[in-house]
């Protein structure tokens, strides 16, 4: 189908990020007027803000009703047997709902019509670690490019889709930097919700089909993604928005949880342990603060030993406004217009922002930066010495991996986990001009040797 593309509107409105939006001055518009006291989530007792600590009900709303700030799920996590959980975790399917007890979902969600992400490889990268000057048998690639749609997201769209089923939404909708529009719309599909996703329109034209082969409505907005969200968040609260779960805006609180997941995954595939590095993409930054949050989790309920570990964050240098901030010793992220290839972390104004230069600073990580060039690099780099061909953000942390080691901030004896997001297909154009044939010759023997191919 065509992508319908509309002006960006001119009614200022706050910017914010794919993984979260941020405060608009508004917490939400519901189906109906209420939330259901029965509503079942599972382990999810309510919402509460991440500044002001305020509580909530469980329903669909994202901003504190009392400062603005962002709302998170709270818990009612299981007590006990350690072991026992472990068990009934290993036990359960291949997908994140083998974490259904840590989720906000209920008990039944793996009988449901969903795409059941998760559960991705996990890839020991001898040979990039050798490239690397990294100790053998200590780098991991979490390799997210094996999910349904190709990329992580999907994990995120099916936290977000059981709190839509929840609510009582009959349309699924986001803004998005191409990955979440397409999660979105498959996950719709698979569902039989409605689904209507904006995008900028000036996307990679893979994530553009790949968003628009489901069948919902795709939307081109003329403008940043951040003009994208602008207009979300104006959507959200007309009469128009009616009946709309916006994964990351109302629903925001319940699609953020699926980064956890990763975390999670991370952990029980390295023996339960947790790892010592990791080296996490930023867009919004949400995706790390819920990995971080997922550790915690973690250690709290005795899966995994209490010890310290370092998270990095990595942006490109066209979009880096958090790796800015941090260089500068700022508790402020100021925002960036994108200018980069990277095109699925090009949120100049990522809501997450200050939250990641906590998470960094507390845990002893950093937040780095690589240009266009290191990125096509680490991209080759990646597929040539793992069979991994990863997207442009799998590129910016596998660059910026390389980066840290040079500097000495990361350190290459212990383990370290690096995140690919998403599938290179998607970004072909990134790495087209530098990726042909070899050569092309007759089909004869002579010509082949003549070509000096014979090895």
């Amino acid at each position: 189908m065509a992508v319908q593309t509309v002006a960006t509107p001119s009614t200022p409105a706050d910017t914010s990020s794919e993984g979260s939006t941020g405060s608009t001055g508004s917490t939400g518009t519901a189906p109906s007027a209420g939330t259901d006291a029965a509503v079942d989530l599972g382990p999810a007792s309510g919402l509460t803000c991440r500044e002001c600590g305020t509580l909530f009900p469980l329903g669909p709303i994202f901003a504190c009703a009392e400062c603005f700030g962002p709302l998170e799920v709270a818990y009612d996590l299981p007590e006990g047997d350690p072991e026992a959980l472990r068990r009934t975790i290993e036990s359960g399917p291949a997908n994140i709902w083998r974490y259904a007890p840590l989720l906000p979902v209920p008990a039944d969600v793996a009988d449901k019509p969903n795409l059941n992400p998760g559960w991705t490889k996990l890839v020991q990268a001898d040979n990039l670690a050798r490239e690397l000057g990294v100790e053998q048998g200590k780098l991991f690639v979490k390799d997210d490019s094996g999910n349904p749609t190709h990329s992580f997201k999907d994990r995120v769209v099916a936290q977000a889709l059981e709190a839509a089923r929840a609510f009582g939404f009959t349309t699924l909708s986001c803004s998005s930097t191409g990955n979440l529009a397409g999660a979105v719309g498959a996950a719709a599909a698979r569902a039989g919700f409605r689904s209507c996703v904006f995008i900028p329109h000036d996307l990679e034209q893979g994530k553009v089909v790949m968003a628009a082969v489901y069948g919902g409505d795709l939307v081109g907005i003329e403008g940043t993604y951040d003009d994208v969200n602008r207009f979300c968040s104006e959507l959200i609260g007309d009469p128009l928005g009616e009946g709309w779960g916006f994964v990351n805006v109302n629903l925001r609180p319940y699609y953020g949880e699926g980064s956890k997941t990763l975390a999670y995954e991370i952990c029980e595939q390295l023996g339960w342990q947790l790892p010592d590095q990791l080296v996490v993409p930023i867009a919004s930054g949400s995706q790390l603060t819920k990995i971080d949050k997922g550790l915690k989790e973690l250690i709290k309920l005795g899966l995994v030993e209490d010890k310290p570990y370092k998270i990095f964050g990595a942006q490109a240098t066209g979009c880096s406004p958090v790796a800015a901030a941090y260089k500068a010793g700022h508790d402020v992220v100021r925002p960036q217009k994108p200018d980069t290839i990277a095109k699925s972390l090009a949120i100049g104004n990522p809501a997450d922002g200050p939250y990641v230069l906590d998470i960094a600073r507390r845990t002893g990580g950093a937040v780095e930066d690589v240009d266009d060039a290191q990125i096509v690099d680490a991209i080759k780099l990646l597929a040539r010495t793992e069979g991994i061909f990863a997207e442009t953000a799998g590129g910016v942390t596998v660059g910026v991996t390389r980066k840290l080691i040079e500097a000495g901030l990361l350190d290459p004896s212990l383990t370290t986990v690096v995140l690919n997001t998403g599938d290179g297909l998607k970004t072909l154009d990134a790495v087209a001009p530098t990726s042909q044939a070899t050569t092309t010759i007759r089909p004869s023997l002579d010509a082949f040797r003549a070509a000096g191919l014979a090895g």
